[in-house]
């Protein structure tokens, strides 16, 4: 691939070009354009409910993406550790770090945003939180998390399906990433 300056006067243009049987095409590469159906409602019941279901994807949608990075981040580190206790260690400081960080903003959300965070984690880790907290901090923290959960009308081992079920929060993740919501 060699890059190419192509135009007229002042108005030039440089742009990498590659060779094909002999011939040189210039070579552009373009944004990834994301075409979507317009909205439509059948009452306005139905867009309210749709409006709420937004925000509560506006609101939760960041700390699922954040949980997803913290675990790339918890995950890279461990990998270089080689003892267990120095694991558990590391694990423990940041469950107390995140804990300081987020358990405040965490703690006020509603039971329905919690069950949609729960989800949108398993949409960003590719893990139910149930799965998560398992594999950091064991199966009886996990067992005992996924009993309180249930007493409050949750589940951590709920899953994302976007293509079934979750389809229309997985649109609407799409809008907001489009920057059309």
């Amino acid at each position: 691939m060699v890059a190419h300056t192509y135009g007229q006067q002042d108005n030039w243009l440089v742009v990498n070009t590659t060779v094909y049987n002999g011939d040189t095409i210039p070579l552009i590469m373009f944004e990834e354009v994301v075409i979507v159906p317009p909205l439509t409602f059948k009452n306005k019941k139905e867009a309210v409910k749709y409006t709420k279901l937004v925000r509560k994807i506006r609101k939760v949608l960041p700390y699922a993406r954040l949980a997803g990075s913290k675990l790339d981040e918890i995950e890279a580190a461990i990998v270089t550790m080689t003892s267990e206790r120095e694991k558990r260690r590391f694990i423990d400081k940041k469950d107390k770090e995140l804990r300081a960080e987020f358990e405040g903003e965490l703690s006020e959300l509603t039971v329905s945003e919690g069950l949609m965070l729960i989800k949108l984690i398993d949409r960003e880790t590719g893990d139910t939180s149930y799965e998560l907290i398992k594999e950091l901090k064991g199966s009886l923290t996990a067992f005992m998390w996924q009993t309180v959960a249930r007493m409050f009308g949750s589940n951590l081992k709920l899953e994302y399906d976007a293509q079934g079920e979750d389809k229309l929060i997985e649109d609407i993740i799409l809008r907001i990433d489009n920057g059309l919501l």
